[in-house]
């Protein structure tokens, strides 16, 4: 069976850069931080106060306000996320055969500010007997975007979420990915939406000293590869791709962003939050990825890669780049947008796809921000290029995009240029 060819023709986004994918893309490549203070919660007496924040959103821009109350805000981000790209796609629907246009959209914990306010006022009020929200549920839920999204725009196709902590997004785009070229559809919006900034999530994230706390200076607080990073920031927001079978796109006129060629999955089957400190499993992932892409190291030429700015996760990475990759590492243009955006978690992965492939459009890479002279890690190397603080030219052909979640779930994907 020959495989199809599968391209990008449409992308949208809402992150603590930007509200559209222009002004993302403008602040990534400016490195300006989306980092502040908590404003959802009173963060006052948690060890980390601040956060990365989509700003100034307004969901009755999207619903009626009666309506918007039947979607978690991790929902209404993704809605928000694929109108953008549906429209910057230029689908007709009209004229479309929708029950072979599917979603495939991602989270990795869904709706959990509607479950802390349900059971939360439950357990206030319980004396009065349970009483909860009849959307209590299909708010909550974490496949409930991709369904939002199918019965928005009437897609037949296949719909569903998937969830694997931080890797849910690219595993999702894989998924697209794969089904366009075994041709069970034409086209699929995927992508994912996270929305965590809340009380219990960034509790339990300081109970397992994951995230940063240097509540002083929340902008320079994410610093991927450098000595004195103390943990991730956590972000929220949403991205959404419009994937395409290649005839398909090419017979409507459709802008051609990339091609997806490539991806790649894998588990470390070591431990329940960190990665193997050898990084057996991010090795893998990237191998399997070239492989499934028919690619040498060589063909690489930028890795968005997972970077957290905690200690043992970024160094575990590097090792793997150097050991898949060998002497083109040096090569290589490497950052983590992270930096910028904070980590959104089961969002991450579509968010830092779509830098890929804006990456390739315009042919720089975005940086690796906070890194300060001094401030280095004897044991990373830094002869690699990390890009940091500032956004470097140069040809790039293919990017890899890395993602690593909590259980030692691995993924990759793989973009290039499309050429006929």
């Amino acid at each position: 069976m020959e495989l199809k060819r599968v391209v990008v023709t449409g992308l949208g986004t809402i992150t603590p850069l930007g509200n559209d994918v222009r002004t993302t893309w403008e602040n990534a490549l400016a490195g300006k931080s989306g980092a502040g203070p908590i404003t959802h919660f009173d963060a006052s007496l948690f060890k980390t106060q601040f956060a990365c924040e989509v700003k100034d959103f307004d969901p009755s821009d999207l619903f009626e306000r009666k309506e918007s109350r039947k979607y978690d805000r991790y929902a209404q981000l993704a809605i928000y996320a694929a109108k953008e790209a549906m429209e910057n796609s230029g689908l007709d629907l009209e004229n479309e055969n929708r029950d072979r246009i599917g979603v495939i959209f991602s989270a990795g914990i869904g709706g959990i500010r509607t479950f802390e306010d349900e059971v939360g006022d439950y357990y206030l009020n319980k004396e009065k007997g349970p009483r909860f929200n009849p959307f209590f549920i299909p708010k909550m839920i974490a496949d409930i975007a991709a369904g939002h999204i199918s019965m928005i725009y009437g897609l037949r196709g296949p719909n569903y979420a998937t969830v694997s902590a931080c890797a849910s997004s690219t595993n999702a785009i894989t998924d697209a990915f794969n089904l366009i070229r075994l041709g069970k559809a034409n086209a699929i919006v995927t992508g994912g939406a996270e929305a965590t900034i809340s009380p219990s999530a960034v509790g339990g994230f300081n109970a397992m000293h994951a995230l940063s706390t240097r509540n002083d200076t929340p902008q320079t607080a994410s610093r991927p590869f450098s000595a004195s990073r103390d943990g991730f920031v956590i972000g929220e927001g949403g991205t959404a791709l419009i994937l395409e079978e290649l005839e398909h796109a090419v017979a409507r006129g459709a802008y051609i962003y990339a091609e997806v060629v490539g991806g790649g999955m894998s588990a470390d089957a070591y431990h329940i939050t960190a990665s193997h400190p050898e990084g057996l499993g991010a090795k893998l992932v990237m191998r399997n990825a070239l492989e499934d892409a028919a690619m040498t190291p060589e063909d690489i030429d930028y890795i968005n890669v997972h970077g957290t700015s905690t200690p043992v996760g970024d160094l575990s990475e590097v090792r793997a780049i150097l050991d898949v990759f060998g002497d083109h590492s040096y090569k290589l243009n490497i950052s983590s947008t992270k930096s910028m955006t904070g980590h959104l978690l089961g969002g991450a992965g579509a968010l830092e796809a779509m830098f890929c492939i804006l990456a390739i459009r315009d042919q720089i890479v975005p940086p690796t921000i906070n890194h300060e002279d001094g401030d280095m890690d004897p044991e990373i190397d830094y002869n690699l290029n990390f890009t940091f603080n500032k956004a470097q030219k140069r040809e790039i052909r293919a990017a890899l995009s890395n993602t690593f979640g909590f259980g030692g779930h691995n993924a990759s994907v793989i973009l290039k240029q499309y050429n006929k």
